[in-house]
C-alpha cells in the first residue's frame, strides 16, 4: 500500500482523490463521483452522490463471487458450551429472511429498530438485516438497566425492538424480557412489537406485542438489499452525555463503509479469508466496527465470543478462541489483558495452545500501560499494537499501521496520526502545545469518513459537545501530547489532569508509574478535592494472583516508585491496595465515579458498570480520610 509518510501525505493533500481510490473497493448501486461536501459545514457529507447497500457489500457480494462456503462467522460460546460456524451463504440467508420479517412487520427504509440482545450470532442478524432494508438500528446492551433502555426507546422512537428472553454474565443468568418490559412501561414512545429471541437457558413469557423470533422467520419470504443514500445513517450508537441524557451517535452508510474497508488491510492486515477475533461486544463501537462489519465487508472469517477473558472458565480461553479459529489479528481492550495477567501472571495457559497463525494483538478502549505491553509482548511474541479512537470517531485515529508501514514500537504511544486524521494538540488558548507538553488533543476538520457527522436529532448538541472548544478542530475530550518524532501520547481523559498547588499532573503518568511494580495487575489514579493544594492524587491498585506481600508494605513501596519517576511535585502519598476496580463492561475504569464518591458527591452508578457491587465495596475507601489502608 505505499509507505506511511506518502500515504498520509496523499491523505491530507489531496483528500478527494485518496478516498474516491478507497471507495473502489466497495460495490456502489451508483458509484460517487464527489468524495467530500462541505458546503454544509461544519456538518459534512462523504460521497453525496453515492447509492450502495452495506448488507449487500457485507454478505451478497461474496456469495456472488463465489465464496458462499467461506466461513463469515464462528460463534464461540463458552458459557452454553456452543462452537458453531457460519459460512456466507448461510448469513446471507439468515439475515436475508429476518430482514424479510422485519419488513412484513412494516420496517422500512428510514425506520429504527433497537436491537437488547446478548453476544449471539442473532444480534448481528439482526443489524445486517436493518442494514439490508435501509432500516436503522440502535444497539443496546442486554441487561441495560431498564431507565436506560427507555431513554434510549424514547431518543431513537424504534417501530420495533429486538431482544433474548435472557443473556449470560460469567456464570450468571440474566433475564431480559422482564427489564424490557420494565423500560416499555417507562418509556413515552411506544415501539409496535417485540421480538423476542427465545433461549433454553431462560426462556420468557410472552406477551400480546411481543413475538417469538423463530416463529416470525419460519413465515418470512427473504427481503432483497435496498440500495440507499451514501448519507443515510446505518446506525445509532449511544455514548453517555454529561447531562444525564444519552448523546445519539449517527453512522453514515457510505463513509463508514469505505473508512472500514480501508482500515481492515491498512491497520489490521485482514484481508479476505482471513480471521480476526474481536474480544467485545456489539453494544460497543467496537464490536460495530471489528466484530460484525469491517471482517465482512472484506470477505474475512470473524469470530463473536460469548464468554469473559477470565471466568468463564479460565484465563486461557483467549488463547484456546485464537488457536481453534486460526486466527491472525485478535483485537481486545488492555483491561482484558490486565484481568489475564492477574489471573495467570507467568501466561502458562498460553502454552497449552498452538498460536503459530497469530500474528498481531491490537488493544484499545483504554490507554495501553507500558507494564502490560511488555508482558503480552513477552507472551506472544508477536506485535503488540496500541491503537487509540472513540465512539464518534468509528475506526481509529491513531494507530501503527501494519498493513502499510509496521513503525517502532514506543510503549505508552498508540504511534502516529493514521491517513485522513489531521491530530493536533493544543494549550488552552488554542495555541499548538510544544513537543512534548500536554494539552488537549483535537482533529482538524473535516472529520474523515467513518466518523459521525452529527448526533441524532441534535444538531446543536454535537456542536456544543465537539466543535465549540476550539473553531475549526474537533474535541476528542482526551489530553496529552505529540512528541519530535509525531508520535501521539494520549494520557486520558481532560478531566484526568489535575491541577496540585498549581501544577497540572496527568494521572496517566502516575499510573504509568504504579504499574511498572511487579506486584501490580492494574491501577487507577484520580484526584480528590484538598483545601491546600486545591487536588491531591490517590492511587488504587490490584495485585496479582499469590502476590504474597504485605499490602502496606506494597503500598509504601509504591509511593516511593511515583516519587522516584515523577518527582514530589506529583504528592501522591495515598495509594491502597482493593480487591478489585469498578469498571464498565468495556473494560473501562470509572475514574470519574470513583473522584466523584472521593469528593463526598452523591455519585450515580453509570448504567455501563460491569458489577455494581464493587464500587459499594470500594466507597469505604474512597471516602476515607486519604491515609491510606488495605481493602482485600
Amino acid at each position: 500500500m505505499g509507505m506511511y509518510e506518502d500515504v498520509f501525505r496523499a491523505s491530507t493533500e489531496d483528500p478527494e482523490s485518496f478516498w474516491l481510490d478507497a471507495a473502489e473497493g466497495i460495490d456502489w448501486d451508483v458509484v460517487p463521483r464527489r468524495a467530500l461536501d462541505s458546503s454544509g459545514a461544519p456538518f459534512y457529507r462523504w460521497f453525496p452522490d453515492g447509492r450502495l447497500n452495506v448488507c449487500f457489500n457485507a454478505l451478497d457480494r461474496h456469495v456472488d463471487a463465489g465464496r458462499g462456503d467461506q466461513p463469515a462467522l464462528v460463534y464461540d460460546s463458552p458459557v452454553t458450551g456452543t462452537l458453531r460456524t457460519y459460512s456466507y451463504a448461510r448469513l446471507r440467508d439468515e439475515v436475508a429472511v429476518f430482514a424479510g420479517a422485519l419488513a412484513r412487520l412494516g420496517v422500512e427504509r428510514g425506520d429504527r429498530v433497537v436491537i437488547y440482545m446478548p453476544m449471539v450470532p442473532e444480534a448481528a442478524v439482526a443489524m445486517l438485516a436493518c442494514a439490508r432494508i435501509g432500516a436503522v438500528h440502535s444497539v443496546v446492551f442486554g441487561g441495560f438497566a431498564p431507565r436506560e433502555l427507555a431513554l434510549r426507546i424514547d431518543d431513537a422512537a424504534p417501530k420495533v425492538v429486538v431482544s433474548a428472553s435472557c443473556g449470560i454474565e460469567g456464570k450468571r443468568v440474566i433475564a431480559y424480557k422482564p427489564l424490557l418490559d420494565e423500560a416499555l412501561e417507562l418509556a413515552a414512545h411506544k415501539p409496535e412489537k417485540s421480538v423476542v429471541l427465545q433461549r433454553p437457558q431462560a426462556p420468557a413469557d410472552l406477551g400480546p406485542d411481543d413475538l417469538d423470533w423463530a416463529d416470525l422467520v419460519a413465515a418470512a419470504p427473504p427481503a432483497e438489499c435496498v440500495p440507499v443514500s451514501a448519507n443515510d445513517p446505518l446506525y445509532i450508537l449511544y455514548t453517555s452525555g454529561t447531562t444525564g441524557k444519552p448523546k445519539g451517535v449517527v453512522r453514515d452508510c457510505g463513509g463508514y463503509a469505505v473508512a472500514l474497508h480501508w482500515s481492515m488491510g491498512a491497520v489490521y492486515d485482514i484481508g479476505p479469508g482471513e480471521t480476526m477475533f474481536t474480544g467485545s461486544d456489539v453494544g460497543w463501537v467496537v464490536g460495530h466496527s471489528y466484530i460484525v462489519y469491517g471482517p465482512l465487508l472484506v470477505g474475512a472469517t470473524t469470530v463473536l465470543y460469548e464468554g469473559k477473558p477470565v471466568g468463564t472458565p479460565d484465563a486461557g480461553q483467549f488463547w484456546r478462541v485464537a488457536a481453534e479459529s486460526g486466527v491472525k489479528t485478535m483485537f481486545t481492550a488492555p483491561t482484558a489483558f490486565r484481568a489475564i495477567r492477574k489471573e495467570d501472571p507467568e501466561g502458562t495457559l498460553a502454552a497449552h495452545h498452538d498460536l503459530s497463525a497469530l500474528r498481531y494483538l491490537f488493544l484499545a478502549g483504554e490507554r495501553l500501560d507500558p507494564e502490560t505491553y511488555r508482558w503480552a509482548s513477552a507472551l506472544l511474541d508477536v506485535p503488540v499494537i496500541d491503537h487509540w479512537w472513540q465512539t464518534e470517531t468509528g475506526w481509529p485515529i491513531v494507530a501503527n499501521p501494519v498493513g502499510i508501514e509496521a513503525a517502532p514500537v514506543k510503549p505508552g504511544s498508540p504511534t502516529r496520526p493514521l491517513p485522513g486524521w489531521d491530530v493536533r494538540v493544543l494549550d488552552a488558548s488554542g495555541r499548538p502545545a510544544p513537543e512534548g507538553v500536554d494539552g488537549a488533543i483535537v482533529v482538524r476538520l473535516p472529520l474523515p469518513p467513518g466518523a459521525l457527522p452529527t448526533l441524532w436529532n441534535d444538531d446543536e448538541r454535537y456542536i456544543a459537545s465537539y466543535l465549540s472548544a476550539f473553531d475549526g478542530y474537533y474535541l476528542t475530550g482526551d489530553s496529552g501530547h505529540i512528541d519530535d518524532d509525531g508520535y501521539v501520547f494520549v494520557m486520558g481523559r481532560t478531566d484526568d489532569v489535575i491541577n496540585v498547588a498549581g501544577h497540572r499532573l496527568s494521572t496517566g503518568s502516575m499510573e504509568e508509574a504504579l504499574a511498572a511494580h511487579p506486584d501490580v495487575a492494574e491501577c487507577a489514579v484520580i484526584g480528590v478535592a484538598d483545601p491546600l493544594k486545591g487536588q491531591v492524587p490517590r492511587g488504587f491498585v490490584v495485585l496479582k494472583a499469590g502476590a504474597a506481600r504485605e499490602p502496606g508494605e506494597v503500598e509504601a513501596e509504591l509511593v516511593q516508585l511515583v516519587r522516584d519517576r515523577i518527582g514530589a511535585v506529583a504528592s501522591l502519598k495515598d495509594v491502597a491496595v482493593v480487591a478489585a476496580l469498578p469498571k464498565t463492561r468495556s473494560g473501562k475504569i470509572l475514574r470519574k465515579t470513583m473522584r466523584g464518591i472521593a469528593d463526598g458527591r452523591d455519585e450515580p452508578i453509570p448504567s455501563t458498570v460491569d458489577d455494581a457491587n464493587v464500587i459499594d465495596a470500594l466507597r469505604p475507601v474512597l471516602r476515607s480520610t486519604g491515609d491510606g489502608g488495605s481493602n482485600t
